[in-house]
Order: C-alpha cells, then sequence, then structure tokens
C-alpha cells in the first residue's frame, strides 16, 4: 500500500523538477537574449538619439538630440542603462518604438500570430516530408535510399533567398499557379511555407532515415517480421516511433532556425511578421522594437523545445522516470 502511494508522489516529484527546470532555463535564456542584444545594438554605428529622431536625415539640433537623450536615458553610463532595461524587462515592459511611436507589446500581439502560423505550417509540411522520403528510402531499396540521401543533403544546403527567388519563378511567373508576395489568402502562404519547409525537411529526413535503418535492424524489428508483421505496419506501428526520437529532440532548433528564416521569407513574399519587423528595427536602431523582437522568438523557441520534450517522453515512455 504504501510503495503504491509513494509511485505518484515521486512522479510528481519528477514533473514538478522538470517544470522548475524549464522555467529556470528560459529565465536565463531571456536575460541572454536581452543582454546580447542591448551591447550589440550599441555596437551598430550611429547614434539612437538620431534613430529616435526621425534618422540621421532629421537634422535634428544639437538641443534636440540633447533633450532626447536625457528622456530617454541614453546620457547615463552603458552600466545604468542596461540595469533599466533589465528592471523595466522583468516588469514586462517592453517600451515604445523608436521609429513607429507605438507600444512594442501591442506591435508584436499583432506581427506574432502570422510568424508563429507560418514557422508552425512549416515544420509540419518538413516533418510530412522527412517521414514520406524516409518511408521511401526504407521500402524502397538501395536505389531509393541513395537518391533520398543526396535529395535531403541538397534540401538542406539550399539557401532561402535562392530557393524563393526560383519557387516565384517557377510558380509565379511561369506557371501562374501562386501569387509571388502574400495576399492574406492560404493560396498566398504556400510558397512561403514550402520555402521554409523544404531545408528542416533535409536535416530530419537525415536524422530519421538513419534512425530508421538503425530501428529496423534492431531485436524487435526481427521479432515483429516473425510474428507476420507486413512491411506498412512495421513501420507505422514499430520503426516510425523509435526513428522519431531524434528528430522531435531536434524539433526545437528546427523552429528555431524557421523564425530566423522568417526574416528572409518575410521580406522576399512582403509579408507582414516578426521578420521584416525586426528587419526594419534593426535598420533604423530601433533599440526596444528590437529586443522585443528578440525576446519573443527566444521564448518562442523556448515553449517549442518544451513542447518537444513532451512529445519525446510521451512516445518513449524511459523518457518519463529518467
Amino acid at each position: 500500500m504504501s510503495r503504491d502511494l509513494t509511485r505518484p508522489r515521486g512522479r510528481v516529484a519528477r514533473s514538478l523538477g522538470w517544470l522548475a527546470r524549464r522555467v529556470a532555463g528560459a529565465v536565463f535564456v531571456l536575460w541572454a537574449t536581452a543582454t546580447l542584444i542591448f551591447f550589440a545594438i550599441r555596437l551598430v554605428p550611429g547614434d539612437p538619439a538620431e534613430a529616435i529622431l526621425g534618422g540621421p536625415g532629421s537634422q535634428a539640433s544639437p538641443e534636440a538630440l540633447a533633450g532626447v537623450r536625457a528622456e530617454y536615458g541614453l546620457d547615463q553610463p552603458l552600466l545604468l542603462q542596461y540595469l533599466a532595461q533589465l528592471g523595466r524587462l522583468a516588469s514586462l515592459d517592453l517600451g515604445t518604438s523608436y521609429s513607429l511611436k507605438t507600444d512594442v507589446a501591442g506591435l508584436l500581439a499583432v506581427q506574432l500570430p502570422g510568424t508563429l502560423l507560418l514557422a508552425v505550417l512549416s515544420l509540419a509540411l518538413a516533418w510530412l516530408i522527412a517521414i514520406g522520403t524516409a518511408w521511401w528510402a526504407t521500402l524502397g531499396g538501395r536505389v531509393a535510399a541513395a537518391v533520398s540521401s543526396g535529395l535531403e543533403v541538397v534540401a538542406s544546403a539550399v539557401p532561402h533567398f535562392w530557393l524563393a527567388s526560383m519557387l516565384i519563378v517557377v510558380f509565379s511567373s511561369t506557371l501562374g499557379w501562386l501569387p509571388p508576395v502574400s495576399t492574406g489568402t492560404p493560396a498566398g502562404l504556400v510558397l512561403p511555407v514550402v520555402t521554409l519547409a523544404l531545408p528542416v525537411a533535409g536535416f530530419l529526413g537525415q536524422v530519421t532515415r538513419d534512425s530508421l535503418f538503425d530501428a529496423a535492424a534492431a531485436p524487435f524489428a526481427l521479432s515483429a517480421r516473425a510474428r507476420g508483421e507486413s512491411r506498412g505496419g512495421l513501420f507505422g506501428r514499430h520503426l516510425l516511433r523509435h526513428a522519431a526520437l531524434p528528430g522531435l529532440a531536434l524539433s526545437g532548433w528546427a523552429f528555431g532556425s524557421l523564425l530566423s528564416g522568417a526574416v528572409v521569407v518575410e521580406s522576399v513574399f512582403a509579408r507582414p511578421g516578426l521578420g521584416r519587423t525586426l528587419l526594419g528595427a534593426v535598420t533604423l536602431r530601433d533599440i526596444p522594437l528590437v529586443t522585443g523582437v528578440a525576446l519573443v522568438s527566444a521564448l518562442s523557441y523556448v515553449v517549442v523545445v518544451a513542447l518537444g520534450d513532451l512529445a519525446e517522453r510521451a512516445v518513449d515512455p524511459r523518457g518519463r522516470t529518467a
């Protein structure tokens, strides 16, 4: 009886410990991101006070520049500016955009859903492509394995800007099937999603295919074949579950790669989102907006990594007691 009561308590303790580690890791990642952005943006040539007043072309007077520096604390020592920013971020105050003169949190709330939709759809498509190529490589013999391996290497090495340009030339300019820019419709999502998904699918496909071959040689697969399991059943019920574990561990990295790739893809396809917002903010030295975008992206990455860990624990029961 006492042993039965101890087991749930042990599971709860492990779950709370896992959650505490995740929260501590998230806080550290956000602090490191805010620190890196704070010092990196100040290495960019130019005066933040000029950016607040409209850029170098505004021809602001020295008095106006001095007033802005005093208002935003830019005349303080760098360490005091850094501590002040950490204090604002700790109170969930992302500040006001220098260039757009609007609340950063409200602006990010508008731009974030589009980028998250693009990244989630791209990750889902990347997994479908990876599983499809792994299925073909496993069931198609040596030729299929060699061809799929070559395609995965090529896909993982293709730059986003080149792939986006080729897709626009083929499917928009030549065939006229899809719009070359974002139109706010499902058709306008196809090319951006494919552009982001293919390189990630190449990485996931390589990892999944190698794991499939290892799993196919394992004793449990040999036992399933001896029981008369079909090739499709062996793949779906046995091999894929084991082969997906390394890919699930990489899903957090893949999502981070998709967020970084969104900077290029959203610019090429004129799609609103965090990527285009970040590009414009860096160009204009908009420190609060750059910091806000970086922190939201880092937080999204941390959440996806945690979800990937949960999925891995669900697929592999050994991870629940590790």
